[in-house]
């Protein structure tokens, strides 16, 4: 017990250290929540100009939620480039803490961060355009945002490893990794406009399930029972 007491010290350590990094490249947060707004503004104004409020709101879905699960498979997935960039690297390898408690700990920061960034882009569009959310299914969304956390959480962990298997190339395979989810997941498009062998590819992805859901929930008002097959 009092192993895993001092696990979970350790990643809540590293949790205020990231907390800590947020606040010192505050500037380069708030560009990038203004950047985000921007491009899911940007996407969602498609459907606007269809005259279609089913396609906005598939579009505000997609570009919302997209971002929130981008930010967390990024957060996870760049923790050891992050820590090479900022000279640390060595140090915190050398330090007596388990490499999964570093992770543990870049994870639940991650979510948190994920979600106050989702939270502020989604009041915005909410106001932008005055979406109707009053027959929306929340405990469903809520349900499939926690799911794809954690599926991402795993994902991420797993490609963190690759800038230290591939020093000079594991960040270009990170990001390559992140744009192929974005293109089979369905985030602005149903998967069914795929070619055939690429639609196999996205039942693959955690992004794919998490996003249909949510649009389940927010649009349809779907309960969570009726999507056991997409958990």
């Amino acid at each position: 017990m009092s192993l895993m007491a001092r696990e979970m010290k350790a990643s809540f350590a590293f949790v205020e250290r990231n907390f800590n990094l947020t606040k010192r490249y505050w500037g380069w947060e708030f560009a990038w929540l203004i950047y985000s707004i921007a491009g899911a503004l940007a996407i969602s104004l498609i459907g606007r100009s269809e005259g279609s409020e089913r396609l906005l709101l598939v579009l505000v879905v997609g570009a919302i939620f997209w971002n929130f699960l981008s930010l967390v498979f990024e957060f996870i997935a760049e923790t050891v480039q992050w820590e090479r960039w900022e000279g640390t690297l060595e140090y915190t390898f050398m330090a007596p803490v388990r490499r999964y408690a570093q992770l543990m700990g870049s994870a639940i920061y991650a979510i948190g961060y994920g979600l106050v960034h989702t939270a502020v882009v989604l009041t915005v569009l909410a106001l932008f355009f005055q979406l109707d959310l009053s027959h929306a299914n929340f405990a469903t969304a809520g349900a499939f945002i926690l799911l794809g956390s954690l599926s991402f959480m795993g994902i991420g962990i797993a490609a963190a490893i690759l800038p230290l298997m591939y020093v000079e190339r594991g960040g270009q395979m990170v990001f390559v990794i992140q744009s192929v989810l974005l293109l089979v997941s369905g985030v602005y498009y149903p998967i069914s406009v795929l070619p055939g062998w690429m639609q196999a590819v996205s039942h693959f992805s955690p992004a794919t399930y998490v996003l249909d859901g949510v649009r389940a929930g927010l649009i349809e008002g779907t309960p969570v029972t009726a999507l056991f097959g997409d958990v």
